[in-house]
């Protein structure tokens, strides 16, 4: 081997060596950051207990308890909350929310565990959106909308019928809206680089089940539930929308 390649050798070893120790001083000296949503500790646990409005609209609710195996398959430090609310007429979405802790892998791809519960996306009808937020001030809170599909067997029933999904999420840590996963990841790198701190995401998502042909009014629905929901938890606010100003107080 000549002295050029043996340079280029030192030199790569010395760029890992150099990568690795920056990185684990890094996880050995990052600090966690607060979340963007309202929590309390929970004694003797490294979770936190995460608010979820009982009340909203004219929606009844009921707190659905986190699966064991749910909390024993992730990190010990990771925060689940889920609220079924439901309507006079008896329609129905379902709330939930993941609150990551130190490990950034608490949080998936969404479309990973829909599909892997059942749920075909329809790529076509699945769209980035905002939704107008009015408290504590006019704002719009950037959402993905899914639209989704799957076949289900009542009980009872012989044969299975197909059934749509709107399932509309997004992400919010202490200052940082987004409704893109990858957005999301890169915002928290940054950062972490810039300022040692680890931001704290939570994973908001909401699901209202529709029959085929009521999806239009189904995301009417849930954009309408997600807009009076908001700002009972959720402490993390987008840019104020400033009220447009008429004609004639321009002339004034």
């Amino acid at each position: 081997m000549n002295k050029q390649k043996w340079t280029c050798l030192l030199v790569g070893i010395a760029l890992i060596g150099g990568t690795a120790f920056t990185l684990n001083h890094m996880k050995a000296n990052q600090r966690l950051g607060p979340p963007g949503i309202k929590t309390t500790p929970i004694p003797g646990s490294k979770r936190l207990e995460i608010y979820l409005p009982p009340n909203v609209l004219d929606y009844k609710s009921e707190l659905i308890p986190t699966d064991t195996n749910v909390l024993n398959g992730l990190p010990q430090d990771t925060s689940f909350a889920q609220r079924r609310y439901i309507e006079p007429d008896g329609n129905w979405l379902l709330c939930n929310v993941v609150l990551m802790g130190t490990d950034r892998t608490s949080i998936h791809k969404p479309q990973f565990c829909l599909t892997g519960s059942g749920w075909t996306i329809s790529d076509a009808q699945s769209t980035p959106d905002t939704v107008r937020v009015d408290k504590p001030h006019s704002y719009d809170l950037p959402v993905m909308k899914l639209t989704t599909s799957r076949d289900f067997k009542p009980s009872g029933s012989a044969a299975p019928v197909t059934v749509h999904g709107i399932y509309v999420y997004w992400f919010v840590a202490e200052n940082e809206l987004t409704e893109s996963h990858w957005g999301r990841i890169s915002r928290m790198s940054s950062h972490l680089l810039k300022t040692g701190e680890l931001e704290r995401w939570a994973y908001i998502s909401c699901l209202a089940v529709c029959r085929p042909g009521d999806e239009a009014a189904t995301y009417a629905r849930v954009k309408k539930f997600i807009a009076a929901s908001v700002p009972e938890f959720q402490n993390a606010t987008g840019a104020p929308i400033s009220a447009p100003v008429s004609p004639q107080a321009a002339l004034h």
